[in-house]
């Protein structure tokens, strides 16, 4: 069995493949100051809850956007797992092409959504991703990473309005049944989650327009499936493209 990971900046997601197949997953939040040890307890604690034993883990691939927490979680797999992580970065086979002004810019999640749109869906695709920031990414027909763009992800949008402002307050990041409402917490979840919506949309919109032909769009990460919901641009919601991406890394890089 193959037990990947994603670690991002506001989760981190794991899931359990037998095979091709997807068994288990999990999340947890990220936390800066957590121990090898308690990411090790909540890895077993995982593995446990799947009906998996920790000697039928082959082997284990991360993807992370956040160095600061990679010595004690990839110590933590060494500790629990017995295993030496691969760590998608330099000198990984992908598959596909990164054509980038600094290749090493570009961060492992949008790397590992490319390798699973590419190679899941095929054509040409642009990538979004709803995560911490939302990312749109294009790969194109040849399996080239053409670039993309990054926006502030909705929760950090929500929280700025409730942080930088003195009488607004926290909410909840929902659809309203109307734009128009009739008070502040439903206007702001009109404004925030509407807002959003029109922003992927422009965004979508222009990247196509730049990139000259029609692709495929994909959403993954967090929110894409509500979002994905209230808007035509979207095609197909996955919520496990970042698993697939991952999985298909660690077939090109096993031998």
């Amino acid at each position: 069995m193959l037990l990947v990971a994603d670690i991002g900046n506001t989760n981190i997601t794991f899931g359990i493949y037998d095979g091709d197949k997807l068994v288990g997953t999990y999340r947890l939040t990220t936390w800066f100051k957590r121990t090898s040890d308690e990411y090790g307890f909540m890895i077993l604690n995982f593995l446990n809850a799947s009906g998996v034993r920790t000697d039928e883990i082959d082997d284990v691939i991360i993807a992370s956007v956040v160095p600061k927490i990679m010595h004690s979680f990839t110590n933590s797999i060494r500790k629990y797992i017995k295993k030496e992580p691969i760590i998608v970065g330099p000198g990984i086979k992908t598959g596909i092409k990164i054509k980038y002004d600094n290749p090493k810019e570009v961060g492992a999640d949008r790397i590992v959504d490319a390798v699973g749109a590419h190679y899941t869906y095929g054509g040409d695709v642009l990538v979004v991703d709803f995560g911490t920031a939302t990312t749109f990414e294009i790969i194109d027909e040849s399996g080239t990473y053409r670039g993309g763009s990054i926006a502030p992800g909705i929760q950090i949008c929500a929280e700025a309005l409730s942080s930088k402002t003195a009488k607004l307050p926290e909410i909840e990041i929902k659809p309203t049944e109307t734009i128009i409402t009739t008070n502040t917490i439903q206007a702001m979840q009109s404004g925030v989650f509407y807002g959003y919506i029109g922003l992927c949309e422009y965004l979508i919109d222009k990247c196509i327009k730049e990139f000259g032909k029609d692709m495929k769009v994909i959403a993954t990460g967090g929110l894409g499936r509500t979002i994905s919901k209230y808007t035509d641009k979207i095609d197909i919601y996955d919520p496990d493209l970042t698993f697939k991406g991952l999985k298909i890394i660690y077939d090109k890089n096993r031998a």
